[in-house]
């Protein structure tokens, strides 16, 4: 059991969803449509043992790692219990040679064609290899297959205009049913017109395909997915809070979806309406050479060992889907300011030294779609609250934790957010001393039911008698939250709880 549960209130839930009038799970089995990603980047750092340059990292994107069955082998098994929901996405190298594994004078960069050499099982042309590698992907219960792409076209493949070159990877990328194209650094990393023109032909060879950019918060305008990019797990939440801020001023375009990826943050993601791209693994523990893991150290959030917080926010995306920015938004003028007190290999930042300070600060609350949350404290060690109101109704209320000094700080605070329907799905996520959700007038009829359900489960419990309502408001205790929200929680595993709530 886990150590936050409570054995009498437990119990309590337990025979109350034993009730006859229990609805089934409140959380669909149909897979979402969202564009979360499970990304090999870190995985590839992990087994390669972090080296000082990222040649090794690159070497390590094979056929025999992703499908092999050796020690830190077979990635294509991980997340079993939300990978239907999630794109299989292949980090840098997977179109280039594997005797050419530098970042500089590559001129193979961009290439764009699944590497035969890396990947000698699957023949044929270059759509034909692809979409082999996509069916043996999809057969292991993913939802599809995506890859990294380096912004530029390869060096050694002249003479073809840009639009030419592109059309034919999106030709290529369409017959094979690839799904997501994770557009990164390059020549013309930071080059609108070139990005614009990418999603362009996308929109024409490959309609089905997910282009997603990076590097300057714009660019959203006319992306279908837009990554808030990098961050130090060490100062994650602050920074990438900071970042998503920073993207929903602007509005989608056209036929654009505008959605914006936080990354490996699901309960950011949760309360703002984000795609999910985890960077994270279940290899936990040091790296194979015995060093500490830098880009997942087991200190602050420790994300290694905070894996259902995935499955939580990936099946929420089940109830509620990930929507565009839309200046439809507000953020607090007060900011909460975090800072980490660096150890060693405690970043993957090489200029960080033992004893600095690193800081990050972000807006205390935001909403989109929705008033800000109201927070019943005004300490300085209190969470960052975030709430959103998605388009088919559902809510989303989130308390994110803070890095202060060496701690990740998860505070309990009472929280009241604007609830517009009864009986809309909440989600829940975090921990509270209390969340009142005040609607615009009081619930019509006597015989209300309120259900809540961990969302790594599949059983709803009746929580009636632990909610109190009062006249158009509904309160529910942090302690029930927590019970009910950890009640599926994985032997050891140190997420903040996740769950639904469902008036009926």
């Amino acid at each position: 059991m886990n150590k936050h549960h409570h054995p009498a209130l437990l119990l309590a839930l337990l025979c109350a969803s034993c009730s006859t009038s229990q609805p089934s799970s409140l959380v669909p089995d149909t897979p979402s449509s969202a564009p979360d990603y499970f990304c090999t980047w870190n995985i590839q750092g992990y087994i390669a043992s972090y080296p000082d340059t990222s040649d090794s990292m690159r070497e390590q994107m094979t056929e025999e790692n992703i499908f092999g069955t050796g020690r830190y082998q077979n990635w294509i098994d991980f997340f079993p219990a939300i990978r239907s929901d999630l794109f299989f996405v292949m980090d840098d190298s997977w179109d280039i040679p594997r005797d050419m594994n530098g970042r500089w004078d590559n001129p193979y960069y961009g290439t764009m064609e699944l590497s035969e050499d890396r990947f000698p099982s699957f023949k044929g042309d270059p759509a034909t290899r692809l979409k082999a590698l996509v069916d043996s992907v999809t057969a292991k219960g993913w939802k599809g297959l995506g890859g990294w792409v380096c912004a530029q076209e390869a060096e050694n493949l002249t003479g073809i205009a840009p639009q030419d070159y592109w059309a034919k990877r999106l030709d290529d990328a369409n017959e094979a049913g690839f799904a997501y194209w994770k557009v990164d650094w390059g020549t013309n990393e930071r080059n609108p017109q070139w990005r614009e023109m990418l999603t362009r032909l996308g929109k024409e060879h490959a309609p089905e395909l997910y282009i997603e950019h990076a590097m300057g918060p714009d660019f959203v305008q006319f992306s279908d997915a837009y990554r808030t990019y990098d961050v130090e797990n060490i100062i994650a939440q602050s920074v990438t809070i900071q970042r998503v801020a920073e993207i929903l001023p602007y509005s989608a375009k056209g036929d654009a979806k505008g959605i914006i990826n936080c990354e490996d943050e699901p309960y950011i993601a949760a309360g703002l309406g984000c795609a999910i791209g985890i960077m994270r693994h279940p290899f936990a523990g040091n790296l194979p050479d015995g060093r500490q893991d830098f880009a997942f150290p087991p200190v602050g959030h420790n994300y290694k060992e905070c894996l259902d917080e995935l499955t939580r926010a990936v099946r929420w995306h089940r109830i509620a889907e990930p929507f565009g920015a839309d200046g439809d938004f507000h953020a607090d003028s007060l900011e909460l300011t975090d800072s980490w007190e660096y150890r060693e290999r405690e970043s993957w930042r090489s200029e960080r030294k033992p004893g600095d300070i690193v800081p990050g600060s972000a807006p205390a609350r935001v909403s989109r779609h929705m008033p800000l949350p109201e927070v019943g404290d005004t300490t300085s060690t209190r969470p960052f609250v975030l709430a959103s109101a998605y388009p088919g109704g559902a809510v989303a209320v989130a308390a994110i934790g803070r890095a202060l000094g060496r701690e990740y700080v998860t505070k309990e605070v009472p929280v009241t957010i604007e609830g517009k329907d009864w009986h809309a799905p909440v989600g829940v996520f975090g921990r509270f001393e209390s969340l009142t959700i005040r609607f615009p007038e009081a619930p019509k009829g006597r015989n209300l039911k309120v259900y809540a359900q961990d969302l790594a489960g599949d059983v709803p419990v009746d929580i009636t008698a632990e909610v109190v309502i009062d006249v158009n408001c509904m309160t529910v205790s942090g302690e029930t939250i927590e019970k009910v929200g950890l009640m599926c929680a994985t032997e050891g595993d140190q997420s903040d709880p996740g769950l639904v709530i469902k008036v009926l």
